[in-house]
């Protein structure tokens, strides 16, 4: 009978039962893309990853994300995740630096001393600006809760996000998905999940305050988004939110839905070049297999 090993793990967590949770399964390469979406489902946690052999391809390990909805070809607390059961279960802690092979192409993911991983991001690109009264309509806010000096906008570093800023974490906490209005807007979108910030935060020592809806891909609300939150970092540079052309933030998320989560953001703008990396801590609770 063939068993099939998995990992729970729990990511931009400072302590066990936070952040987001993710599992990993090893050795999955003989499972077709039916199997690993019935995983999926079955698991329905945000994401599940598919480690497809513990042997490196072209330098890297090829692994696959799914959402309970549908395949993904990049999402942040996944690609952390993984690489954080990579480096620690297959190359037994003996890794500086994990490379990952997802459908958005290889990406590096790094271990620092301070039990922090950071996964580099590929290159924001900015889409399609909204009208900040549709958003609004949307979210159930009134148009004033938005933010006018900054757009609403459409920004993917491999997984497309509306971003959207708000005044207060009054706003933030208010904020609520009408599902109609939603599927009415992202019919003609490449962005599917909406990322709402505020520059007010729970946690003093942290500086924005996030949450992130993906009704879409079956996650009405997502605990802790590294690929959103690494758009949201290219939008903070792009329009100089912080007033700087590089930032190092705390951006804490989940603590609307009991999951309080922290991500480390970095990004600096060089030239037409913003560079991005995403922080946080991963936790193990849980491991075993699957018939």
């Amino acid at each position: 009978m063939k068993k099939l090993p998995f990992y729970f793990v729990d990511v931009f967590a400072e302590k066990k039962y936070a952040g987001n949770q993710l599992a990993v399964f090893r050795g999955a390469g003989k499972l077709s893309s039916a199997e690993m979406q019935h995983i999926a489902r079955e698991i329905n946690f945000s994401e599940t990853t598919f480690i497809l052999s513990d042997e490196p391809t072209n330098g890297g390990f090829d692994v696959r994300i799914f959402t309970p909805r549908e395949e993904v070809p990049f999402a942040g607390h996944p690609t952390i995740g993984t690489a954080y059961i990579i480096c620690n279960e297959i190359l037994q802690g003996k890794a500086e630096k994990v490379v990952l092979n997802l459908k958005v192409g290889q990406i590096p993911v790094t271990f620092s001393q301070d039990g922090y991983t950071w996964m580099k991001q590929i290159q924001p690109i900015f889409g399609q600006q909204h009208r900040s009264d549709i958003l609004a309509n949307i979210l159930g806010l009134d148009t004033s809760e938005i933010d006018g000096r900054f757009p609403v906008e459409e920004v993917s570093t491999g997984l497309p996000f509306f971003i959207v800023p708000l005044m207060n974490i009054a706003a933030l906490k208010k904020a609520k998905i009408d599902k109609d209005k939603y599927y009415d807007l992202i019919k003609n979108t490449q962005a599917k999940g909406i990322l709402v910030f505020s520059p007010e935060t729970h946690e003093p020592g942290n500086d924005i305050s996030v949450r992130v809806f993906v009704d879409y891909y079956g996650v009405p609300e997502d605990p802790a988004t590294g690929s959103g939150n690494g758009c949201l970092a290219g939008y903070l540079i792009k329009h100089r939110y912080f007033g700087q052309e590089s930032n190092n933030i705390r951006s804490e998320q989940g603590y609307e839905i009991g999951r309080p989560s922290l991500l480390l953001l970095k990004a600096e703008q060089r030239d037409a070049t913003i560079n991005i990396s995403v922080g946080g801590k991963c936790v193990l609770v849980g491991q075993g297999e699957f018939i």
